[in-house]
């Protein structure tokens, strides 16, 4: 774990009046100043970095976070944005300044299935969304591991996917308006349901994936759909990650939006899940170099997607792409088939040290991709086992590599630069993206510099220097934009 040291200078500004202000004004209940209190806030969802802040606050609705940004600018002070907390590159991180955590902002505010729309704060719990749409008849689409602990205003923040990106897109996509808090603490009131509103700049788009380092989401209105009524889902076997983008291909062609999900997963993955996940079923009976989890779905009730999925796996059998397959015939069995890739990521870490990367190439280089990573580290590194799986309808892969047996785990992850740069550099020469799901946040700021288009690098720093030009929002993440920032984190060493 790296501990990141305050700001000394960004602690002077933060005084006992400060706290005393933001207590009589937010209720003495929303101020949390007791290390123990705070100690949860403080530490990135794997233990990877451990941060320090002068206190945690709470506002229960808009306006309280409008006062507390107030407050904070007139003060100088930090304010890094928190939701769930289940980030995975020390976006949500403090380092010195205050906490704005958004859980108590958990209100759904309005529900229009005529308009198929939810309006939701930004401390929402995604799995509360999910349910009141349910509730309304809808569907929102939006599903990850994290559902039942990430928050609405943390999804906001990362452009969030998931594992529905293939049908329904990313939260970019699912967003058609906004409430925001700017940094000097006025409040951009974007919450319009239209889809079609051509007035100018989308502004959404602008703090959508932003991190918390342009504005503060308060919350948005995100679009609904009809409820699936039809689904079934498959498992397969095949050789390797080019037979298994020939079959997604296929189901594409076939089916065209109703191929609503097609996880690929590794031998290796497999073999991991069922040692550690409680409940996991082996749903092949041979073991297979490549596995793929596929799901159809239909708003309509008598879509015969069944037989369309065994159409075309039988093809695919009989040609040589796939070597096996299961098709599931109940929703329980539906269940467990999604529960062995839902398992994938919680139980990477009782392998031992493991060293991410979240990347996205063009879906036609996928298995590209995973092949030459995947050769470019084992030959670094005896005995290193790649765990590459991932959304095949967006090209989004979680390159993941676990420790050998016999290493050390610190030993291990003191290597996280150098297969930085053997993963980077192939999905950089694929025309790729270093960060497809999760943000850049601070583990991925310095790689940012090395990948992103100089002209584009220098946009954003435009973009965050005209809403925040004091850099209190969320300092030192994404970009880095003054000499104190970098000297915070010197050089972002990995743990």
């Amino acid at each position: 774990m790296t501990t990141l040291k305050r700001n000394e200078g960004t602690a002077t500004g933060m005084s006992l009046g400060l706290i005393d202000k933001l207590s009589a004004k937010l209720g003495p209940d929303a101020v949390i100043s007791d290390p123990d209190l705070m100690a949860g806030y403080l530490v990135e969802t794997r233990g990877l970095y451990r941060g320090s802040a002068l206190a945690v606050v709470r506002p229960k609705n808009a306006e309280q976070v409008v006062d507390a940004v107030r407050e904070c600018a007139e003060a100088g002070v930090p304010i890094v944005p928190q939701g769930g907390n289940t980030g995975l590159v020390g976006g949500g991180v403090p380092f010195g300044g205050i906490v704005l955590s958004l859980t108590r902002l958990n209100r759904i505010r309005d529900v229009d299935s005529l308009n198929a729309t939810i309006t939701v704060e930004a401390g929402c719990i995604l799995q509360d969304v999910q349910e009141a749409a349910d509730k309304a008849g809808c569907l929102f689409p939006l599903s990850l591991a994290s559902e039942g602990s990430c928050r609405i205003g943390g999804n906001l923040a990362t452009n969030a996917g998931g594992t529905a990106v293939l049908r329904y897109g990313n939260m970019r996509e699912l967003t058609l308006g906004l409430e925001v808090v700017l940094a000097d603490g006025r409040v951009w009131n974007g919450l319009k349901g239209l889809r079609k509103d051509n007035t100018g700049y989308d502004l959404k788009d602008i703090f959508i994936g932003s991190e918390g380092t342009l504005g503060i989401i308060t919350a948005a209105v995100l679009k609904l759909f009809p409820k699936p009524k039809t689904r079934v889902t498959a498992f397969i076997g095949c050789a390797g990650p080019r037979e298994a983008l020939v079959l997604f291909q296929r189901f594409r062609d076939a089916v065209g939006d109703q191929l609503t999900a097609f996880e690929y997963i590794p031998r290796f993955g497999l073999e991991i899940v069922l040692k550690h996940a409680p409940g996991a079923v082996r749903p092949l009976a041979g073991d297979y170099p490549s596995y793929a989890l596929i799901e159809l779905s239909s708003a309509q009730e008598n879509v015969d997607l069944q037989g369309a999925l065994e159409s075309i796996l039988t093809r695919a059998i009989e040609e040589g792409v796939v070597a096996d397959a299961v098709v599931s015939a109940s929703e329980a069995q539906n269940r467990a088939l999604w529960n062995l890739r839902e398992s994938l990521s919680e139980v990477q870490r009782k392998e031992g040290g493991s060293i991410k990367h979240d990347v996205a190439v063009p879906v036609s280089r996928v298995a590209e991709f995973i092949e030459a990573a995947t050769k470019a580290c084992e030959a670094q590194m005896p005995g290193i086992r790649v765990c590459a799986f991932g959304h095949f309808g967006d090209g989004n892969i979680h390159f993941n590599l676990s420790q050998p047996v016999a290493m050390e785990k610190e030993a291990f992850l003191a290597q996280w630069g150098r297969f930085n740069r053997i993963v980077h550099d192939i999905v950089n020469g694929m025309n790729g993206s270093i960060a497809a799901e999760h943000g850049i946040g601070l583990i991925k700021r310095d790689e940012l510099a090395l990948y992103k288009d100089p002209v584009g690098l220098d946009l954003m720093r435009a973009i965050k220097q005209a809403l925040d030009p004091n850099s209190i929002l969320n300092p030192g993440k994404v970009i880095a934009m003054r000499d104190q920032d970098i000297a915070t984190f010197p050089g972002v060493k990995h743990p």
